[in-house]
């Protein structure tokens, strides 16, 4: 069942290691098929130089298992709930890359200061709030997601013209049309966090980017007048 995306999520996988995003069996990447609903994800646990296409899970959006032998990743309930949300995402990755994860611990939004930030994400990257003590001992993962998705609507943020988000002291999520999309997105969280590091390092008073910068650079490349690129 639905061979082809296990391969595309399996291959999305394997890009983490391969891009220094993860090591061990840390992270984790998912898809979606909309016309059948169901999710197709990386089992919880596996290392990246053992896994197989054949590894991935695939689930409905009730989480109920409808192939594979192995359980889905812990994270799964976080994937869900947005994949339940937001039908524009296809795909979403989730890693505990060091850049991103340092804003993450810090509790801090990523802000834009710059061009290589405005042609990806169209304004600061947003950092969640804590869970609370209740939702932690309810359905930690799940209410991951919700507190995403609290995040997202709050602040009246589209997931996919700011691709990334980061949960308060644990890590980076990111989305994106499908599962490759989703890892490419997770690769520019990673360089942007770390940008944004410097910028800091040596300008800690340093001013965001002017708002013209940001749409310029943005809708040169996203919507309908994108003119970048053949």
């Amino acid at each position: 069942m639905l061979e082809d995306l296990k391969i595309k999520v399996y291959e999305a996988n394997m890009e983490l290691p391969r891009r220094g995003l993860v090591i061990f069996t840390w992270g984790n990447v998912s898809a979606i098929d909309r016309e059948t609903g169901y999710v197709v994800i990386k089992p919880s646990g596996v290392d990246y130089n053992t896994l197989k296409p054949e590894d991935m899970v695939v689930l409905d959006l009730d989480g109920n298992k409808i192939e594979g032998t192995l359980n889905p990743s812990s994270d799964t309930p976080t994937h869900l709930e947005l994949y339940k949300k937001y039908k524009e995402i296809g795909g979403i990755t989730h890693t505990h890359s060091t850049e991103a994860v340092a804003w993450a611990q810090a509790g801090r939004d990523i802000p834009l200061y710059g061009t290589t930030h405005a042609d990806y994400m169209f304004g600061d990257i947003p950092c969640t709030r804590n869970l609370t003590d209740e939702e932690i001992n309810e359905a930690y993962e799940k209410n991951t997601g919700k507190v995403i998705i609290e995040t997202f609507e709050n602040r009246n943020i589209n997931p996919l013209y700011v691709p990334a988000i980061l949960c308060k002291n644990h890590g980076p999520f990111t989305f994106g049309e499908d599962a490759m999309e989703s890892v490419h997105n997770a690769v520019i969280l990673e360089e942007i966090a770390k940008m944004a590091r410097y910028t800091e390092n040596l300008h800690p008073n340093c001013m965001a980017a002017p708002i013209n910068i940001k749409e310029k650079h943005f809708y040169r490349k996203h919507g309908e007048n994108a003119y970048y690129g053949q």
